[in-house]
């Protein structure tokens, strides 16, 4: 079944004769993602740069959902698609990084792994832990992103954003209200950029910090295969993976969607999965978890969109 929403584009366009960016209907999310899941945007924008977002924002109907994606690294799209607007910031416009001094200038759709690098080459330690995620600046901020001991409020001096009414923000560092895995910032603000703060290290010794965690990543972690992260958050005191484990989850499969045999908090698509599949493993998961020990597991990926038929 292919889910078709009702195309608005024209009218948005004429209701704002300024636009830069590129307004697409019913675009596929599929392609955004790493788990390669999931129906269409009604409507996909991708800003020419943070004005153009927040011209956009001001004059975009109120009534109409809102919702932003970086590399869909940590992200499950359901098959029914995302009603009103899904907007990509390009890394072309939003994906630029700069170092000066100990602090390190990064769009928000620049690689995590992208700042880890800018900081290397600047002799900035304290950020090779980025080079371990495989998401965006944009997504760090909104969910504390973090990896082998080290996390986005360690390093963060201030993030900017735009209001749902276009309005830009600075937030510092307490502003961001970071906890574990989360931000308590409006979550309609769209970030932007950041700014991060390192310290003045041998570059010899971050480059041996970054080769450990991108080692770590290759011989724990399915990285090559369709994939969307560490599925579920850590519960106080305990490993996800391990409580997914002893629940009997390994390699455990529902339709195209497997729990991964190398590491029990990633689930894969083994090639044909659809986004329910995959949200249903999740939820089985979560399920048996909660049967043998009694703890009930919390997504981390973000799971949007309409299942297929509920439009």
């Amino acid at each position: 079944m292919t889910v078709t929403f009702p195309d608005i584009t024209p009218d948005l366009k004429a209701a704002m004769p300024e636009l830069r960016g590129r307004l697409l209907a019913n675009q596929s999310l599929a392609e955004l993602t790493w788990f390669r899941v999931g129906g269409p945007a009604q409507v996909l924008f991708t800003p020419a740069d943070e004005d153009d977002l927040a011209y956009f924002l001001k004059h975009l109907p109120q009534e109409l959902p809102v919702y932003v994606v970086g590399v869909g690294s940590n992200l499950i799209v359901r098959d029914g698609g995302m009603p009103g607007v899904v907007i990509r910031l390009a890394p072309r416009a939003f994906g630029e990084t700069s170092a000066a001094g100990d602090v390190v200038t990064a769009g928000a759709a620049a690689l995590d792994k992208r700042v880890a690098e800018t900081a290397a080459a600047a002799s900035i330690g304290g950020m090779e832990f980025f080079f371990g995620i495989p998401g965006t600046v944009g997504g760090a901020l909104r969910m504390n992103a973090g990896a082998n001991g080290g996390e986005t409020k360690d390093v963060l001096v201030e993030a900017s954003g735009v209001g749902r009414d276009g309005t830009k923000h600075t937030f510092g560092n307490a502003e961001m209200k970071f906890v574990y895995r989360n931000s308590g910032v409006d979550p309609s603000i769209i970030f932007t950029s950041a700014r991060f703060r390192g310290t003045i290290t041998d570059a010899g010794a971050i480059r041996a910090r970054m080769n450990e965690v991108q080692t770590h990543r290759e011989t724990a972690q399915p990285i090559r295969e369709k994939t969307g992260g560490s599925t579920f958050k850590n519960p106080p005191g305990n490993s996800a993976w391990k409580l997914i484990d002893a629940a009997g989850c390994r390699g455990l499969k529902v339709g195209g969607a497997q729990v991964s045999e190398m590491h029990c908090n990633f689930l894969i698509n083994t090639g044909n999965a659809t986004g329910h599949d995959i949200e249903t493993l999740g939820e089985t998961v979560r399920d048996r978890v909660k049967q043998t020990s009694g703890i009930e597991l919390h997504w981390e990926i973000k799971r949007i969109g309409m299942t297929e038929g509920e439009q």
